[in-house]
């Protein structure tokens, strides 16, 4: 599966300077939706809104997954739910991701967010917390497969554009059951699985187990993704090489660094080389960024749910505590912008040690993402 065009990747922000070797790219679409090269943004909760995915688009590369959507609070239009997957459902290369424990629910979900313009959707079996588990939905379906058939053929039944399917390899170690269950999801009319290299029961603890996914792609004929701990283009192609899938979903590591899932189509499939931002660059993609949020959610919601980010943004900064905190303190959006020039410069990215790219065990210490 490997080329011969070995390349050295230049040192970017938060990332790594290593040899690599290209390897084939497998492009496949779905429906209107290409997956060229095959690589896709995970579903985070607080994380991929609407901002933070227009700002990964920019770079040019992955198909977008939003934000988990419970089918049955969208269809009885709860306050926040139905924007998660309204906004930017019709965006090119977006896919919404509904979860739920009723066939009927889910089945209207799809029906509404088809009908705003969906180009994708993906059903959520892979979430492992506890408030979605409890309510059987997310990952707990992996206990109960025969119903977790029944949600996926009623949104099938239900739409005419493609539906795909993100789960774990089980509910624990006793119930390692991805494959039967992506091949009985297959046979229902799926078109694509991404599995999570871990069981629910593991959470996000140890690494992900990227040679247990090769079952799962021999399951099915269909494409499978990768996920699980997939930092950069050491571990994706690490990833591809012990799973077999056909392209990777990067979670967790995008945080802080919204040009990687273009840099890791560069370094892997040779598309066209991000211009990772820096310096001045770098200072007004961030303030973008938390104007774009101060925006969508407004003001006074705005400065709280930007703060992940900031944190994430100042990481790879190593920006020094007393700045750091008081750009997370601050509730005054003037006060906050007028800092970021100094809390992202003290540290300019080609100053960066070679540790200084955040590794799959720091990855994993991150909670709530794929």
């Amino acid at each position: 599966m490997q080329g011969a065009d070995s390349l050295s990747t230049p040192r970017a922000f938060g990332y790594k300077t290593l040899t690599r070797t290209r390897i084939r790219q497998l492009s496949f679409t779905l429906g209107t939706t290409s997956l060229t090269p095959p690589i896709a943004l995970a579903p985070m909760a607080g994380i991929t809104d609407r901002p933070f995915r227009d700002l990964v688009r920019s770079f040019g590369v992955g198909l977008m997954v939003s934000e988990m959507v419970a089918s049955q609070e969208m269809v009885q239009a709860k306050p926040g739910v139905r924007e998660r997957a309204e906004l930017s459902a019709d965006v090119e290369n977006t896919s919404v991701q509904l979860a739920g424990r009723e066939a009927s629910w889910m089945a209207e979900a799809a029906r509404q967010v088809a009908d705003r313009g969906a180009r994708v959707i993906d059903i959520n079996m892979g979430c492992p917390a506890k408030k979605v588990t409890s309510g059987y939905s997310g990952s707990a379906l992996l206990k109960t497969p025969d119903h977790a058939l029944s949600l996926i053929e009623a949104v099938v039944e239900a739409v005419d554009i493609p539906v795909t399917l993100k789960t774990r390899l089980g509910w624990d170690d006793n119930c390692l059951n991805a494959a039967s269950v992506a091949a009985r999801a297959e046979g229902a009319g799926v078109k694509m699985v991404t599995i999570h290299g871990r069981t629910r029961c593991q959470f996000y603890k140890g690494r992900a187990d990227w040679a247990a996914i090769r079952a799962i792609k021999d399951a099915v004929s269909v494409p499978v993704l990768a996920n699980g701990d997939i930092v950069d283009a050491e571990t994706a192609k690490a990833a591809l090489d012990q799973s077999g899938a056909d392209g990777v979903m990067i979670g967790r590591g995008i945080q802080g660094r919204p040009w990687l899932l273009a840099q890791v189509a560069c370094d892997l499939w040779g598309s066209p080389a991000p211009k990772v931002p820096e310096g001045a660059d770098l200072i007004d993609m961030v303030s973008k960024h938390y104007e774009a949020m101060l925006s969508f959610y407004d003001a006074d919601l705005g400065v709280r749910v930007a703060r992940k980010h900031l944190g994430w943004y100042m990481d790879l900064a190593q920006t020094e505590a007393p700045l750091r905190r008081a750009v997370l303190t601050a509730k005054d959006p003037g006060q906050v912008l007028g800092l970021l020039p100094d809390a992202l410069a003290l540290r300019q990215p080609g100053q960066l040690s070679d540790d200084g790219a955040l590794s799959p065990q720091s990855m994993s210490q991150r909670e709530g993402a794929a």
